[in-house]
């Protein structure tokens, strides 16, 4: 509710109230017993470079659904109650507006498909992108484009449903409207989230701008009824107020009368600073290769055999995970492409940039900010050991919520947290691919990049983009309205833009006062120590091949967020949040001046409070692991933690290993580089102030910071991943050579 939160409201009921909309089951028998329709004429595909962009994505999803045969059954509940939980929550966790669940009736197939032996449909309802005002160049781009924008999305997570139904052993299949087998339209007013209003179907909170994708499969689940026939609005005053802890109505409202390059979070609030708040000297900072990364390193088996196997699993450790891993994969080929001829135009960065900011959030961006591209951003060499080329000016930043609720229900490193991060990555991949291919139809050059395949440093794009400050988390950046739960993406590319400014919304202090995330950490690698300098950053340097291992590695869970499930400022703040969270949110941004009274309070009721335990009622998915193809039970058990207040270390006695540059395995060198940790844990950083009277001095950067330079010519770089891998990596502008 607008005032108390949601805390008590379970997930899986969905942003909006559905539960108190009247229903009638009269409507079944009358809407089964009606003739079966033909396959629609089709609505006429749109035109413009956003239309084709979005038309060859939802061309690629149809590709990617799997026939694969079936696993052995997973050992789900009988109970249809905890069935239907773990399928609704699974759906609203990938952001759909309102799911319904009805029986499969015969006359729900389409006269000219052949019926699926499908027991069940699960119908999704996705919610059309805000419009671009009629003034913003993104409105021409987008005009006439909503409906398939928003189905996109919707198949996309009809898609991500119908492949988890499968792991679990059940057929299950995605339907569209233009080649799907089913009547959309009936199956929506069966399922309870539409009506019928003369030649077309509508939401009693929507109205008609929706669009729907279904689910049919065999798996039994409970079915919801129809909303009785006078059910035609359902914004009363329970609606408004958020009744049931839902969205408030008044929150959509603020949302929409915002202006659209806005998005909906007041990041114009946000002090600009000419410099991030924490010290960068460019002219030290190294270019680093993929290779280097801790997560390639453990792929490459510089971690031992053990994280170098369990790296392999950890994307398809749970039936979640790989159904969104699907998705990723298929992704890869289209992060580039041919480029149209011409003269591109559009040569007023200010207007561009107002453009593509709307453009994002039309597609689900959360955040969005733009920076020039520092030289020190671009990896010296991709995966693959080629150098990498910087041939871009511009960097549009995006972050994408990991998803407030469903951390409420986890612990951080249990058997979602690995969902969380790809599904971010996922949708990120997706808007920033939509994007990237519609700059590529302009006339510019544009490629995404994503956390399966980058060739830039995402951190200091988001630094430099005024999205988030360094953080004692370390290796994550916080924003001031989504804290810690982010992911990002990156589109890179030649449009004129007009670059944002990094913030300051006095993160420093907070984080120089506050350790729970260094008390919550599982395997002790954020330290409690204070800032140094390494490879040119000042930064709260953690441990991490711990991190890196215990994520890899973790027995009881997929992955780890314990940093971001216990930060204090993991809030929402918003009017769908507390409204005591809300108002400290605005004084933290707009009444700087009171953080160093605020921030020792703040830290302690954050821990009173018990902000960062388990919520029962948030938590709606089946604990599961994936073994060899197969959901079973965890073998092991599954994490349960909560708050460990009494946890500490002294800062004097913390072992922090530390990998600099000089550090970094050869950017082309395809076996392992085994890590000597003995000897990182030797490595003396300096100081902010030590670094600061070097640079007085006029001494050179340390030695440490020049990188590891290649072993072998460029015409002898290995490729790929060296040890048998199957994920296709290519050099920018290739495509995958079995891709379509």
């Amino acid at each position: 509710m607008i005032f108390f939160g949601n805390k008590s409201r379970p997930f899986d009921w969905g942003p909006y109230p559905l539960e108190r909309l009247k229903r009638d089951p009269r409507i079944t028998p009358s809407e089964s017993a009606k003739p079966k329709i033909d396959r629609p004429n089709g609505r006429t595909p749109p035109g413009g470079v956003l239309a084709a962009a979005v038309a060859q994505y939802h061309d690629l999803f149809r590709r990617l659904q799997s026939n694969d045969t079936l696993p052995p059954k997973a050992p789900v509940p009988d109970d249809l109650g905890p069935r239907t939980t773990d399928l609704k929550g699974f759906g609203y966790f990938l952001d759909v507006a309102q799911i319904g669940i009805c029986e499969m009736p015969e006359n729900a197939w389409l006269a000219d498909a052949a019926p699926l032996p499908h027991s069940h449909a699960i119908v999704l309802v996705q919610r059309h992108g805000r419009m671009p005002e009629p003034e913003n160049l993104a409105h021409a781009w987008c005009k006439d484009v909503a409906e398939e924008a928003a189905e996109l999305r919707a198949f996309e997570v009809a898609m991500i449903l119908a492949q988890y139904i499968r792991s679990l052993g059940f057929e299950a299949k995605a339907h569209d409207y233009a080649k799907g087998l089913v009547d959309i339209e009936r199956l929506a007013v069966l399922a309870g989230v539409a009506n019928r209003a003369k030649n077309a179907i509508t939401n009693p909170y929507l109205g008609g701008d929706f669009s729907v994708t279904v689910v049919t499969t065999e798996y039994e689940i409970a079915s919801d009824q129809p909303l009785a026939e006078g059910v035609r609005n359902g914004k009363d005053l329970g609606y408004w107020l958020g009744f049931n802890g839902a969205v408030p109505g008044l929150e959509w409202r603020r949302r929409e009368k915002r202006r659209s390059d806005l998005g909906i979070y007041p990041m114009e609030q946000v002090d600009r600073v000419d410099e991030p708040t924490t010290l960068v000297f460019e002219d030290e900072v190294p270019r680093s290769p993929r290779r280097a990364e801790f997560f390639m390193r453990a792929r490459f088996g510089d971690l031992g055999d053990k994280a170098k196997r369990e790296m392999a699993r950890m994307p398809t450790k749970t039936a979640f995970s790989m159904a969104i891993g699907n998705l990723i994969r298929g992704m890869i080929p289209y992060q580039d492409g041919q480029i149209s001829p011409g003269n591109p135009g559009y040569e007023n960065g200010e207007a561009n940039s107002k453009a593509i900011k709307s453009l994002s959030y039309f597609l689900g961006s959360e955040i969005t900010g733009i920076c020039e591209i520092p030289d020190y951003a671009w990896y010296s060499h991709s995966v693959d050991g080629a150098s990498i080329d910087t041939d871009h000016r511009y960097a549009v930043v995006m972050l994408i919520d990991q998803g407030y609720d469903t951390m409420e229900g986890a612990s951080g490193d249990d058997w979602v947290s690995v969902a969380q991060s790809m599904r971010a990555y996922m949708r990120g991949a997706e808007i920033a691919g939509v994007m990237s291919e519609m700059l590529r139809g302009l006339g510019f050059s544009s490629r995404s990049h994503t956390n399966a395949y980058s060739d830039v440093v995402h951190n200091p794009l988001v630094l430099m983009s005024g999205l988030g400050e360094m953080s004692r988390i370390g290796d994550t950046l916080l924003n001031p309205f989504i804290g810690p739960r982010l992911k990002t993406v990156v589109l890179t590319t030649n449009m004129p833009l007009e670059p944002d400014k990094p913030i300051d919304f006095g993160l420093q202090n907070f984080c120089g006062s506050c350790f729970k995330c260094a008390r919550e950490c599982p395997c002790d690698a954020i330290t409690w120590g204070d800032k140094s300098i390494f490879n040119g950053y000042e930064i709260w340097k953690p441990d991490v091949e711990r991190c890196v291992r215990y994520r890899i590695t973790n027995a009881k869970g997929a992955a780890c967020g314990r940093c971001m499930k216990t930060c204090p400022l993991n809030k929402v703040v918003t009017w769908e949040g507390p409204i005591m969270t809300r108002i400290a949110s605005w004084f933290g941004v707009n009444q700087r001046w009171a953080k160093p009274f605020l921030i020792p309070i703040a830290v302690w009721l954050d821990d009173a409070l018990r902000h960062g335990v388990r919520n029962p009622v948030k938590k709606w998915w089946f604990d599961l692991e994936v073994v060899d193809g197969a959901v079973v039970a965890p073998r092991i058990g599954t994490n349960e933690r909560d708050l460990d207040l009494d946890h500490k270390i002294d800062p004097e006695e913390q072992k922090i290993a530390i990998y600099p540059a000089n550090r970094m395995p050869p950017p082309d060198q395809a076996d392992p580089v085994v890590v000597d940790r003995k000897e990182a844990l030797q490595v003396i950083l300096e100081t902010p102030v030590e670094a600061l009277a070097r640079r007085a001095r006029a001494e050179p950067r340390p030695e440490h910071c020049k990188p590891t330079p290649p072993v072998l010519d460029e015409g002898e770089r290995f490729r790929g991943l060296g040890d048998g891998a199957t994920q296709w990596v290519g050099k920018p502008g290739e495509r995958e050579p079995s891709a379509n």
